[in-house]
Parts: C-alpha cells; sequence; structure tokens
C-alpha cells in the first residue's frame, strides 16, 4: 500500500495523492536521482493481484515507456515493489481537456481542430511504435499550463480487458467504437473513432450518443447513425463536419486509414475551412451484389453516349455530378453497382468501345506536359554541372550564386567547400561547419577503439562543395560509458538546462522567435533526444523569445479561482508561470490575489505570466509559557498535597503539547510555534475511596478513585 512520504525504488519520495481512477491511482512525487518532480501511477491492489492483468500491464507500460513525443504524457520508468506496481510518468501542471470542455461549454472550430492536430500527432506517434491506445477520451487528454496538449494513459488501456474494467467503462464507453463495443478486434482505426467522438463533444460541448447504461450506449455506437455535429452547431464549417463523420464511419474500412491523414485534413481545415477536401467514399465492407437484368439497362440507358459532359439542355443532366468523384450519382432509385467490371461512368467491360473525346484530349495534354517536365529537369541539370565546374576552379572560395527574376528580389545561395571532420572532436568540427554556414546534425555510437566525442563518420564527402545551411549528419563515438540525451523540447529553459547538467553534459543556448513556443520555452534541441551521448558533449538548445511582432492584452485574473485563471490566460495565449500559494485574510483559498503582468498590458503572445493564489486566512502561531500551580481546595477537595498528578495540555487543534506527571509545583514549561490560540489542561489525581464494612462489622480499606478537573490556557501570539 502506497503511503505519502514512503520512497519506491530507493528513488520516488511520494509527496501527495493527486488523482485517481478506475484502475490506478496517481501520486505527485520527487525523483531524487535527477531533482525532479514527476508523476507516479500505481496499479490498485485489485488489479495487481490479477496475474494476466499484470502481465499485459507489464508489457504495454515498458512499450510505451519508449514512447518519447511532445504531445505525449511521457513514461520515464515501470517497476514493481513489493507488489506494487507502477509506472512513472512526465508530471504536467494542467487540466483535463474534459474539464476545461465543461467550463467553456463549447470550443470554437479553430481552438478544436488546433487540439486535435496535437493529439493526433501524439496517436501517430504511438501508431508508429505499434501501440494503440483503445482508451482515447478528454479525460485522457491533457492541456499544460503552457497551452501544449499531450495524451496520457498509454499503456494500460490495452492492458484492461472485459474482465477488469469496472468503475471506469461509463466514461469510455461514450469514445469507443464500434468493433471496440462488439468485443472484437480493434487497431490504430479505433483511436481514429474514439478521437472522432472527442472532437464532436469538443464542437458541441455534448456526446453523440447517450444511455442510461453502458450496454444502451454501446449498442447505440454499433447501430444508430452518427449525427451531424452542424446538427448542434450550424456554423460548423462543412468540411470538419466531413472530418468528424468520417472518422466515426461505423465501418473502419470507410475511416482514414491513419492518423497522418486526418491530421492533414485538420491542418487543411484550419487553412481552407470551407472548402470541400475531404474524401468519404470508403471501401464498402458488404460485398460485391449482383446485378440484375433491370438495373443493367438502367446503368446503360444513362451512360450511352456518355463523352465525359452532360450539357445544360440534355434531359440527362445531373446538377449533382462532379467530376472529380470517382463515380457518377445516378438518380436516386438507381442502384450504382460496386463491381470491379464497372468503370467510374457505369459501364461494363463488355460495353467498352475505346476511350471517350475527352480521355483522348487528357491523354495528349498528359504526354505533352511530360515532354515539357522533362526538357525543363535537363535544362536545369546541365545549368548545375556547368556551376559545379566553374567553381572547381576555385575549390577553396566559396562563391555566390545570384538567382534573380525579373519580378522576384534576389537570392544569394552561398557554395562551399566541406571541410576535413572525420577524426576530430565534435565541437571543433561543429564550430568549422557553423562557420561555413552549414548545419551539423550529431548522432552517437559506442567504441572500444575511438576516444569519446571523436567524429567517426560524416555524410558528406571532405572537399564536395554545398550549398550553404545544408545539413550535415555526424556519427560521433560515445565511448564505452555513454549516457542517454534527455528530452527537453517543451520545457523550460531552466529546467533543461538543469537536466542536462545533471546528465553531464554541456548546455549552448540559442534564441530564436517563434509563433507556437511560449518565451522560455525550448523550441529544439541538437543532439536529439533518446541518442546514446558521450558525457560532457555540448548540447545546443534553441529557446523561443516569443512572438515579438503579435501582441496580446493582458487579462484582470486576481479574484478568479485557480483553474479559471489558468484558461483565462491560456485563451489569452499567455504561458503559465510560476504559481505561488499565499496566506491571505482577503480571498478564500484557490482565489488568484495577484499577478506578475499589469491588466490590459500589451505583451507578446507566449509572455510567461505568474500568479499567486491565496492558501487561506493567515495561520498566526502563538506560544506559552506554562506554570501550573497545585491544585486549589476549590477545583479539589479532596487532593492530598505532595500527591502525584497527571497534567495533559491540549491545544484547541488537536495537538497534545504536554503529558507529563509531577508531584512538585509550580511546574513550568515553554512551547512555541503553536499552531491555535488556546488549550484545556486536564490535571488528574488519585484518592482512596471510603472503607466497605460488611455484614458481619469487617471493615476493607476503600480503593483508588482517579478524579480529575480543567484548566483552560490561553497562548500568546508570537510576533510575526
Amino acid at each position: 500500500m502506497v503511503k505519502i512520504g514512503m520512497t519506491i525504488a530507493d528513488r520516488y519520495e511520494i509527496l501527495e495523492k493527486i488523482g485517481t481512477g478506475g484502475m490506478a491511482d496517481v501520486y505527485k512525487a520527487v525523483d531524487n536521482k535527477l531533482s525532479r518532480n514527476v508523476a507516479v501511477k500505481v496499479l490498485k491492489q485489485e488489479f495487481s493481484e490479477n496475474e494476466n492483468f499484470v502481465s499485459k500491464f507489464r508489457v504495454e507500460a515498458q512499450a510505451a515507456a519508449g514512447l518519447m513525443h511532445p504531445n505525449v504524457v511521457n513514461v520515464y520508468d515501470v517497476g514493481e515493489e513489493d507488489g506494487i506496481y507502477y509506472i512513472v510518468m512526465e508530471l504536467v501542471e494542467g487540466i483535463t481537456l474534459k474539464k476545461y470542455i465543461e467550463k467553456k461549454a463549447r470550443l470554437s472550430f479553430e481552438e478544436a481542430v488546433s487540439i486535435a492536430i496535437q493529439v493526433g500527432m501524439g496517436i501517430e506517434a504511438a501508431h508508429e511504435k505499434h501501440i494503440i491506445h483503445r482508451d482515447i477520451k478528454p479525460q485522457n487528454i491533457i492541456i499544460s499550463l503552457a497551452g501544449k496538449v499531450k495524451v496520457t494513459d498509454f499503456g494500460i488501456a490495452k492492458a484492461a480487458t472485459s474482465n477488469t474494467i469496472t468503475s471506469n467503462v461509463m466514461g469510455s464507453v461514450h469514445y469507443t467504437s464500434p468493433e471496440q463495443a462488439r468485443g472484437g478486434y480493434s487497431d490504430e482505426k479505433s483511436d481514429i473513432y474514439s478521437l472522432g467522438i472527442t472532437m464532436f463533444e469538443m464542437l458541441t460541448g455534448r456526446v453523440p450518443f447517450n444511455g442510461e447504461t453502458t450496454v444502451a450506449i454501446a449498442i447505440k455506437h454499433i447501430q444508430e447513425e452518427m449525427p451531424s455535429p452542424r446538427d448542434y452547431v450550424p456554423e460548423i464549417p462543412y468540411s470538419l463536419e466531413d472530418i468528424v463523420l468520417k472518422c466515426c464511419e461505423k465501418s473502419p474500412d470507410r475511416r482514414y486509414q491513419n492518423m497522418q491523414e486526418l491530421v492533414d485534413d485538420l491542418k487543411q481545415c484550419l487553412m481552407t475551412p470551407d472548402a470541400d477536401f475531404v474524401v468519404r467514399n470508403g471501401v464498402e465492407t458488404d460485398g460485391t451484389r449482383n446485378v440484375t437484368d433491370e438495373e443493367m439497362e438502367a446503368i446503360r440507358s444513362k451512360t450511352s453516349g456518355y463523352d465525359g459532359v452532360y450539357p445544360e439542355d440534355d434531359p440527362e443532366y445531373d446538377p449533382e455530378y462532379d467530376p472529380e468523384y470517382d463515380h457518377m450519382r445516378l438518380a436516386k432509385d438507381e442502384y450504382y453497382p460496386d463491381d470491379p467490371e464497372y468503370d467510374r461512368r457505369g459501364r461494363h467491360s463488355s460495353d467498352y468501345d475505346g476511350p471517350s473525346r475527352m480521355e483522348k484530349v487528357t491523354t495528349v495534354l498528359s504526354i505533352l506536359a511530360g515532354i515539357i517536365i522533362v526538357m525543363i529537369i535537363i535544362f536545369l541539370a546541365i545549368k548545375i554541372i556547368g556551376k559545379r565546374m566553374e567553381s572547381s576552379e576555385a575549390p577553396d572560395t566559396p562563391s555566390s550564386i545570384v538567382i534573380n527574376d525579373t519580378n522576384q528580389p534576389s537570392v544569394e545561395v552561398v557554395e562551399v567547400t566541406m571541410p576535413v571532420v572525420v577524426g576530430s572532436d565534435i565541437e571543433a568540427a561543429r564550430n568549422a561547419l557553423l562557420l561555413l554556414g552549414l548545419n551539423p546534425l550529431v548522432d552517437f555510437q559506442e567504441s572500444e577503439t575511438i576516444p569519446s566525442g571523436t567524429v567517426m563518420s560524416c555524410d558528406v564527402e571532405a572537399g564536395t562543395t554545398v550549398i550553404s545551411g545544408t545539413n550535415v549528419n555526424l556519427l560521433v563515438s560515445s565511448g564505452t560509458d555513454s549516457v542517454e540525451m534527455p528530452d527537453v523540447v517543451g520545457k523550460p529553459v531552466s529546467d533543461a538546462t538543469s537536466t542536462l547538467i545533471l546528465k553531464g553534459f554541456t548546455v549552448n543556448t540559442v534564441e530564436a522567435n517563434s509563433d507556437e513556443v511560449p518565451a522560455g520555452y525550448v523550441i529544439s534541441q541538437n543532439p536529439e533526444a533518446g541518442v546514446m551521448a558521450a558525457s560532457g558533449v555540448s548540447v545546443t538548445i534553441t529557446v523561443s523569445t516569443g512572438a515579438t511582432d503579435i501582441k496580446v492584452v493582458v487579462p484582470n485574473i486576481i479574484g478568479m479561482d485557480e483553474t479559471d485563471a489558468t484558461i483565462t490566460c491560456i485563451e489569452n495565449e499567455l504561458s503559465i508561470g510560476k504559481i505561488t500559494y499565499v496566506a491571505s485574510d482577503q480571498y478564500e483559498a484557490g482565489i488568484v490575489v495577484s499577478q506578475s503582468l499589469g491588466e490590459n498590458t500589451s505583451v507578446g503572445v507566449g509572455t510567461v505570466i505568474d500568479f499567486e493564489v491565496s492558501s487561506g486566512p493567515v495561520k498566526h502561531t502563538y506560544k506559552c509559557n506554562l506554570s501550573v500551580t497545585a491544585p486549589t481546595n476549590a477545583e479539589a477537595p479532596d487532593y492530598i498535597g505532595g500527591s502525584e498528578v497527571r497534567m495533559r495540555l491540549v491545544g484547541t487543534d488537536g495537538k497534545v503539547l504536554l503529558d507529563q506527571t509531577t508531584h512538585e509545583f509550580p511546574y513550568t514549561a515553554n512551547f512555541y510555534g503553536i499552531g491555535c490560540p488556546s488549550g484545556v489542561l486536564t490535571i488528574t489525581y488519585t484518592v482512596i475511596g471510603d472503607p466497605v464494612i460488611d455484614e458481619n462489622g469487617n471493615s476493607t480499606p476503600g480503593s483508588p478513585i482517579e478524579k480529575s478537573f480543567t484548566r483552560e490556557i490561553v497562548f500568546t501570539q508570537e510576533d510575526d
């Protein structure tokens, strides 16, 4: 059983419980080896005793531990100790998407798409490693204080089976795919379905299917038609409606086939929300249907004489026909055969009488276009070869090629000669390449023969003429004591620097503007995370200076509760910095009492704002200079002087300050830092009861009897 203050694996000190779910509890902890805060997810005891579940849990958690992505809550460690199965994860300060939706009722389409893109990119990274989430829902998506969207709970979802999921089923069934609801096989497209339901909720503030029981909801996923989000919010763009509905097709074959396709359409939706670019003609799953003679005749009558264009005065003209589609929309009561022997115009192969006039024209134009493209490529190749031959006469001197078009400004491209870097120290090689305007990219490999930090190979041969800005990949020896490069992208520069230094690396910082990464946070790192690098190597981190050309107005968050203040800052494109908790007699606990940026101040997008949150009224401390006098006759008329008494002083907060016996008075004691203004002193003493005389007149000594009385003790407030 996990207790506050205990240490797991001699490393993770449990600080507080921060969440609980159907299968695990989550604790905030400090990693004493790396001096950073982490989240520790501990499997509940009822699941820890199920060997089958534990085995699946361990395998999937270890797989998730190898998944590192900016849009995923990264897993650092997995282990077991004394029957406690745990996962150590990145601690993300923020709120869940579920709570964010509840706070805002529903999101704008731009914000919903932006969040969905980040979620999709995180899931895509998992799918590339063959990790399927199986429990995508707003509760498992976190919006950090910096506005970064992260997906959590990879691994544990796959381990959960129908026999183990209990209390959290109700929350998940609203987002489950039809194939999951049937208990059948699920794959990457199941995650796409769940993300589609999540987008529906972001856009409308509600889930598409609801019911009194989990079974009723599951049946709706399987049987009922997916409602359109535009039924609830008409201003949603048509393209986004199509994206959501394509994600939520009942048949997996009709959905997006991978997350990259979905992300591409979401990006296109942000740029051209009203365009018609979503292709929804998926693969039918009901098999090929035989065509009747009547249907065949109807199809032939519709397609006879068709040459690619319907004249508007033709009675057979179909105004819904769109040549960009893969088929022609026939009359509503006619059947379009799903048969490979029918071409895109509905004609059977046996009826095909050669290419149409439009096809002939298209073929000729395609051939001409191909010839022109080949001629252009040959011309450009001759020009490039000629330039390189000219520059080879002076290989050590950079030459400038000016490409100028009459309607375009001049662009200078510098050609440089690749220096010899193999065998050099990595820092010397990197500096030499940077001076020439080249971009060194470093990877490491362990070696027992080549000294650590020495360049082993390079993908650009020395003496080759290359254009400035070219990427040059260097393979560097990490010796025999290599260290895994940590992931610091997206972290504050102070945290990133300390993490790298603790790992034994040196840090080189460069700055760059960014519209996406808040000021003061790391945009990128070189070498990248996860590689095995030589200890002591310099790591270059690019730190955002924010978007200098875009300004936002600072809102007033004083008087808001902490969650609302966080959301307000994120909505106004500010990054959350340090949150400090201070005592306040003016504001209730959890209310913002001050902010670092003044209200209505214009600042750059991504500027960090700090604020203070009330922890409740100011807590005073008190002292007590106690002097206990002997019981008085009024307090204890039967007390015999010099007898031993027990003194017990308890503060009004329940804390015992004194528990002592004495027979000497006055008894003195001093106490400091007391958390309450007064207490009660209970004095207990013993007397001998009256003797007992039986019927024969014999006397028996009386029994000891405990008696007590109390005194109220008022403490003195300590000076601040």
